[in-house]
């Protein structure tokens, strides 16, 4: 329950030795109560090292992603992948394994960006309001402000409401979408109040920084660049012995800088995808005809230069392109994912040449050049919105090639996979010897003349002018040489537009709308909550209405509120619920008059009192006090005279027999197997083959993927999930539809589990890795060979059941093993009710 995974053998004997207190014989007996005191020490002890085990991060975090239906698509008729979906899931492991306080938690996920603007990770954990579906078509094909594109943002904002309500205050507020809920005290202004809340936001993706001390050096360059264009340097900074240095160590080598690059004259140059190279007089290559998604060009050309140090890429203008380009996408835009130099000599041998720096006129926010030289082809340089000037990138050398200056070929390498035809629409190649660092910004015209002048003879003025342009050009390649800020799939206001898909600039215009009618508004909406939670004010006094972050502030502290008793009794009741497989409200995201009636009500607001003050919003106390319980400790075995008073077991007379869900089977199959991957964090695995398909939708193969293939060891919370295209063996198993929130999963018991648990090739695979790691634990035993399978089935009991096997059962099932092989053994207990059931 705590990690998601199996005690091992040597655990539970661990375990069973110390509450025996390391005596023989019925120790229990000889003294109950000193029994009893062992017995609770070891089991607090247990659940204190599951509580600090980072699995236990991992499992909940999957609880979690289940309630806010996050996956890593976008689902609907263009179930688009979403690569920088998974840092949400990163922020989630990291809350739940650091016990953030549940308000804090909150107040991430609705408003991180505003509140907790410090933690780049409490960016990061926007990715909730984004967490559902998103309609690609509507969004990107339906024109800017016409009323059909209205609805649909209004749909949008919809899913973000349902999510935020659902998962926080547990009340079915959309049913107030077209009129006054028909149940609860939710009115039809309260919805539209919500929708006013997320009016400024939408879904993409937005930059976060993750490492502390990139964040620092990057928030100490740009509060330096502040300074400068502000003009707050004084002249005791700019002429101090520090400036003084810097001005003469630049100045060695700017002169080079006014140096003539040689443009290239390309021999060869194709597109990997058919679009139509031309080169032109000035030796650029502009691309026509068709238009890929993506694309690869390669440019060839020869030269003799001695001592190359840099490469210039320029991306030109030109009438034939959008918006005269130099980007061949509607927008004028372009995304260069990688950059890459071979060079092969005159004898025909060819090396890649390292690039160790990159700097560009311009860099579109969130895609600066450097993007184009990390390795990442999900990444990329952007120039938007500056798309109808021309550009260039200077790439620096590690190392200067061609030291005898013979001829060589240059290979050069634009990779442009980012997609959605954001290609280059004409581009020039040029080299230099210039001594570096080689710059993309050119030496303005007042400071090259300066640098003619001695250094005696210049005035304070010019002194000054020269310091200031070093300050800067220090600071810009400060920032140049910084990584790209990690991207997160969120909810955010800042994003650059493609096509039909815009930023709304400021809180765009709600009205409410009479039976949810966008032809038929009432007035406008006001940004707030629910008003029949007593004790708080049901619409937020906002000092800024143009300040969408201030709203969303004020929907997290209202749902944080020490008196909203909805937050508090919402989420014990969800952690009991995964408890127990019941919560005490039996419908976890609707606690109103529609949903479950408490089984225990004064049981539910003592949890959630506990919670909130003593435990101060601690879930792993919550956890602790939960597991050792009374009721929790309880067996579940079945007794005919409570049975028939309480059938369904609503009042916990004994615990109930939960199945494993998907996530549990797969992942103590890994660990049983010893095939487990332990690494934690980072992009999601890809447990399937993928295939270009007819629209942006690929086709997926999860039979194609070699089942011994790395990624299929990683953990479940680790796997890339599509909305419309799920595991067959996950799916069977009951994973949940993520288009839909689901705060609980069903649980079937069908001829088709059957089927995947016996034959499914991961299934059949980790059943031999079990049989041959027991083979491995048992050879060499001088045993008869058939002592040698009995010890075998033992340990295959002690791995999945965590207990020895009977007599009957050794016999039964060793006699099985010798006629059809351990393996064969293996995958029959594997099926049986004690694996996949817990008791």
């Amino acid at each position: 329950d705590l990690t998601g995974l199996p005690p091992t053998p040597e655990e539970v004997e661990a375990f069973v030795k110390e509450v025996a207190g390391g005596q023989g014989g019925d120790a229990k007996a000889a003294d109950p109560k000193a029994a009893d005191a062992r017995l609770m020490a070891a089991y607090s002890r247990v659940v204190d090292r599951l509580l600090a085990s980072p699995r236990y991060g991992e499992r909940w975090a999957r609880h979690w992603m289940d309630v806010v239906h996050f996956a890593e698509t976008h689902g609907h008729d263009q179930d688009r992948p979403r690569p920088a979906a998974w840092p949400y899931r990163d922020y989630l492991i990291r809350a739940f394994n650091d016990d953030k306080p549940y308000g804090r938690f909150i107040e991430d996920q609705v408003a991180g960006d505003v509140l907790h603007a410090d933690d780049s990770w409490a960016t990061a954990a926007l990715g909730m309001l984004a967490a559902g579906p998103w309609d690609e078509s509507s969004q990107m094909g339906i024109q800017d402000g016409t009323i059909d594109k209205k609805v649909a943002q209004y749909l949008d904002r919809d899913d973000m409401i349902a999510t935020t309500i659902s998962t926080f205050s547990s009340m079915t507020i959309s049913c107030a979408r077209c009129h006054n809920h028909k149940f609860d005290p939710i009115s039809l202004e309260d919805y539209y109040a919500l929708q006013a809340v997320f009016a400024g936001v939408d879904r993409a993706e937005r930059s976060y920084e993750p490492d502390p001390q990139v964040r620092q050096r990057r928030e100490t360059l740009m509060a330096e660049r502040a300074k400068l264009d502000a003009g707050r340097f004084t002249d005791e900074e700019l002429f101090s012995a520090e400036f003084v240095a810097l001005v003469e160590a630049w100045s060695e080598t700017a002169g080079s800088q006014m140096k003539a690059w040689t443009a290239l004259d390309p021999t060869a140059f194709a597109s990997a995808q058919g679009a139509t190279l031309t080169k032109q007089a000035d030796g650029s290559i502009l691309s026509g005809g068709q238009r890929p998604e993506k694309d690869t060009y390669t440019i060839t050309a020869t030269t003799t230069l001695k001592n190359i140090t840099a490469i210039r890429l320029d991306v030109l203008t030109d009438e034939s392109l959008p918006l005269k380009g130099p980007g061949r996408q509607d927008n004028g835009n372009l995304h260069l994912s990688e950059f890459r130099i071979d060079l092969r000599s005159k004898e025909g041998e060819s090396k890649p040449l390292k690039i160790r720096a990159a700097t560009a006129d311009w860099n579109q926010d969130g895609w600066g050049i450097a993007r184009a030289i990390d390795g990442n082809p999900a990444s990329a340089w952007g120039i938007f919105p500056k798309v109808s000037e021309p550009h260039f990138a200077i790439f620096e050398l590690a190392e200067t090639a061609n030291a005898d200056g013979d001829e060589v070929t240059l290979t050069f390498t634009l990779d442009q996979v980012h997609g959605g035809g954001h290609l280059i629409g004409r581009a020039r190649l040029s080299i230099t010897d210039a001594a570096v660092p080689a710059r993309a910004t050119p030496i303005p015209a007042p400071v090259a003349a300066i640098l003619k002048v001695e250094p005696a003879a210049r005035s304070a003025e010019q002194r000054r002018t020269l310091a200031l342009h070093v300050v800067r050009d220090r600071n810009e390649r400060g920032l140049a040489k910084l990584p790209p800020p990690q991207m997160v799939y969120a909810a955010t206001s800042g994003f650059p537009a493609d096509g039909n898909f815009k930023p709304a600039g400021k809180p765009r215009e709600v009205s409410v709308l009479r039976r949810g009618d966008i032809h038929s508004p009432i007035g406008p909406a006001t940004a707030g909550s629910l008003s029949s939670v007593a004790g708080l004010k049901a619409r937020f006094e906002l000092t800024n209405a143009d300040d969408e972050g201030a709203r969303r502030a004020a929907l997290a502290r209202w749902i944080n509120h020490r008196d909203n008793v909805l937050t508090w009794r919402s989420i014990v009741n969800r952690v009991w619920h995964y408890h127990f497989g019941q919560g005490i409200v039996d419908t976890p995201n609707d606690l109103g008059r529609m949903g479950g009636k408490p089984s225990h009500p004064h049981l539910l607001d003592w949890l959630a009192v506990s919670f909130r003050d003593d435990m101060q919003g601690s879930l792993k106390l919550l956890h602790k006090l939960i597991v050792t319980s009374n009721t929790y400790m309880q067996s579940t075995r079945h007794e005919e005279r409570h049975a028939a008073i309480d059938a369904d077991n609503r009042l916990l007379w004994r615990m109930n027999s939960l199945r494993l869900d998907a996530e549990q089977v797969r992942d103590s199959m890994l660990a049983i197997s010893g095939r487990i991957e332990l690494t934690m964090h980072g992009p999601s695995v890809k447990q399937f083959v993928e295939r270009p398909g007819v629209h942006v939708t690929p086709v997926v193969d999860y039979a194609a993927l070699d089942v011994d293939h790395p990624s299929q060891y990683r953990r479940s919370v680790y796997r890339f999930v599509f909305r419309t295209l799920p595991d067959p063996l996950m799916d069977a198993l009951d994973c949940p539809d993520l288009s839909q929130l689901s705060p609980k999963r069903s649980v079937s018991v069908t001829a088709q589990q059957a089927l995947e648990m016996l034959n499914n090739r991961f299934m059949v695979r980790q059943c031999e890795h079990i049989a041959a790691r027991v083979q491995k634990e048992t050879a060499g035993l001088d045993e008869e060979p058939d002592a040698v399978i009995r010890r075998q089935v033992e340990r295959v009991y002690a791995l999945l059941f965590g207990r020895a096997a009977t007599a009957a059962e050794l016999a039964a099932v060793s006699d099985y093993a010798v006629k059809h092989g351990l393996v064969n053994a293996v995958r029959v207990l594997v099926n049986s009710n004690e694996c996949l059931f817990l008791n």
